[in-house]
């Protein structure tokens, strides 16, 4: 039987609260779904610069289930924030890479063998850098941008995570790629 999205809320809103037992039956469950959102990622690549996505969920599966400060309020929060995390765990590798190309000593904490592509490296670093910039001018349409792109998330999940009407994540999320177009093909010009 697939669990509903009801039952991802119940045992995210019971570990949260402390019951250890709800995290044993929900993570199978997040787990799975971390698979999806990586993969969703993963698909969007380049063919001959591949990411070990296997790596990317273990790491980002660990530093969910250490963050048990976090007050969950449902699934769709836990698949934002899972999003969120995974743009990040890419961007400092991405960022350490760049720092080893360049003589820097920095540790990476995923492991070496799902270590990505040096030029594909770069392109989330600035991909990350052009959402900040972003973010500084439509806060709204960079998350929106993370949670489809890295959180691989719907329409309808986006909205629902952002409290707004699904014609507004598809307006946002046009405006949004083509402003990120535009700023990474002038960093790529200078």
């Amino acid at each position: 039987m697939t669990p509903t999205t009801h039952d991802v809320t119940q045992l995210l809103l019971a570990w949260s609260n402390g019951d250890e037992s709800a995290l044993e039956k929900l993570t199978p469950l997040i787990y799975n779904e971390l698979h999806r959102l990586a993969w969703s990622y993963m698909a969007r690549e380049k063919p001959d610069h591949t990411l070990q996505g296997t790596a990317l969920i273990n790491e980002a599966y660990i530093r969910l289930i250490e963050g048990k400060a976090v007050q969950w309020r449902d699934r769709t929060h836990f698949f934002a924030l899972s999003a969120k995390l995974m743009r990040r765990i890419l961007v400092d590798f991405g960022r350490a890479r760049r720092s080893q190309k360049r003589g820097g000593e920095r540790p990476i904490r995923l492991e070496e063998s799902a270590a990505v592509a040096s030029e594909r490296s770069t392109d989330i670093v600035a991909l990350d850098e052009a959402l900040q910039k972003l973010a500084a001018i439509d806060k709204r349409m960079s998350q929106i941008v993370e949670l489809r792109f890295f959180g691989g998330l719907s329409v309808e999940e986006t909205a629902e995570v952002l409290n707004i009407a699904p014609s507004t994540v598809y307006k946002d999320f046009g405006l949004a790629k083509l402003w990120l177009l535009r700023e990474l093909a002038r960093e790529s010009n200078s």
